[in-house]
């Protein structure tokens, strides 16, 4: 007996990036499917997929962060509920796309008796029945190593880049802190750039405070860029521009792929001397987001090529040229 199989793509989507999905299954032609999520009285998730996807290559999506309504937990319990549901429906091959990685700043124990929540995040996906992982942007490249199948580790620099090419004056890429010097030379490099770095000393005695010490790098004159993964409370990237501004620069524009904005983010941006946020759909943006100050570009086109890929099963690190791996 002989028996030719067909694959079947499924597309399904998380309630948090329902907007992003549509627009990645407007880009592929195909239509995303129902699962039919909501919440018990007591705040329990339920899940169940509206047709059979029995044998069916299943890629979930949902980004990791908090909206008003439902918190970065919720999010991540969402998308390993949707997961496992996929595996108890007997889907053959299930693809966990998540645009921004949750707990990801928590790659390494920075000291005692701290926990690794990156590397729980991938076992728990691996747990709940996930065989490959898709994200964008991840905050290190070891957490590719973290989940125990393959990662596509997309890059969000080429729809930030072509952006970036408009802006007007001579460009200097500025590196906010010394650990994204790599990912700032990249840009750099695709720019035709000067590069230039920020010396960035946490403070100790207050958590989550941040003091920009000194410019290493031409910035007097010039329009700064400063590019980063994400912008969470702000705090560096704020205290980076001050001291840009300080030194000359004739403009300061921020560019990063995952715009989080918590607690006091907005406020912060406003306040300083930022022209303008470009970051891109990965995350949905807050309510009280300045419309003026953030110009959102899509990722869905990236996204949508790396699944296309996956569904084939040809290249993805091609779509970029390489420039995911480094």
């Amino acid at each position: 007996m002989e028996l030719v199989t067909h694959k079947k793509l499924y597309l399904v989507a998380g309630r948090i990036s329902w907007p992003l999905a549509e627009s990645i299954a407007a880009e592929l032609g195909e239509s995303l499917g129902e699962p039919n999520l909501a919440d018990f009285s007591n705040g329990e998730i339920h899940c169940r997929f509206s047709e059979s996807i029995r044998g069916s290559d299943a890629f979930i999506i949902q980004t990791h962060c908090h909206t008003d309504g439902m918190s970065i937990n919720d999010a991540l319990m969402e998308h390993l509920i949707m997961v496992d549901a996929a595996r108890r429906a007997s889907a053959k091959r299930i693809t966990v796309v998540c645009p921004h990685y949750g707990y990801a700043r928590q790659d390494r124990k920075a000291s005692g008796r701290e926990p690794i929540t990156a590397k729980l995040v991938a076992n728990l996906f691996k747990e709940a029945g996930a065989s490959r992982l898709v994200s964008v942007d991840l905050h290190s490249g070891q957490i590719q190593g973290f989940f125990d199948g393959p990662v596509d580790h997309l890059t969000a620099m080429p729809v930030l880049v072509d952006h970036l090419r408009s802006l007007e004056g001579d460009l200097t890429i500025v590196s906010p802190d010394a650990g994204r010097v790599k990912v700032a030379e990249r840009y750099a490099i695709k720019l035709g750039a000067d590069l230039a770095i920020v010396h960035k000393r946490r403070n100790h005695s207050a958590f989550h405070a941040v003091e920009a010490k000194e410019v290493v790098g031409e910035v007097d004159g010039k329009v700064c860029v400063l590019v980063d993964d994400m912008i969470d409370t702000a705090g560096t990237i704020c205290a980076a521009a001050d001291q840009l501004t300080e030194r000359g620069a004739a403009r300061v524009v921020a560019a990063t792929t995952h715009g989080v904005f918590s607690g006091q983010a907005m406020e912060r941006l406003v306040a300083s001397s930022i022209e303008k946020i470009i970051v891109t759909d990965t995350v949905p943006l807050p309510e009280d987001a300045d419309h003026d100050l953030i110009e959102v570009l899509s990722v869905a086109p990236l996204i949508a090529r790396a699944i296309d890929a996956v569904f084939e099963d040809t290249s993805v690190s091609e779509i970029f040229g390489g420039n995911n791996l480094a």
